[in-house]
C-alpha cells in the first residue's frame, strides 16, 4: 500500500499489521526472517479482526456508516 498508519494500542501497521521496524527493514530481511513475519501476521490479523469487531459491539451506530 505504501502508506501506513499506525495503530498506537498495538504498534501495527492498520494496512499491514507490521510494525515498523518490520516495515524498514523488510527490503533486506533474509527470507527466512520474512517467513516469520507471516506467520506472525497470521495471527495478528486474528487479533486484529477481535478488535475491530468488539469495537463494533461497543458502538453499533459505527456500522451504520
Amino acid at each position: 500500500m505504501n502508506v501506513c498508519t499506525m495503530d498506537p494500542a498495538t504498534g501495527w501497521c492498520q494496512g499491514c499489521l507490521r510494525t515498523l521496524d518490520e516495515i524498514a527493514g523488510w527490503s533486506t530481511m533474509p527470507d527466512t526472517a520474512k517467513q516469520g513475519v507471516w506467520l506472525e501476521l497470521g495471527r495478528r490479523r486474528i487479533v486484529w479482526r477481535r478488535k475491530q469487531q468488539a469495537g463494533r459491539d461497543a458502538n453499533p451506530t459505527l456500522d451504520a456508516a
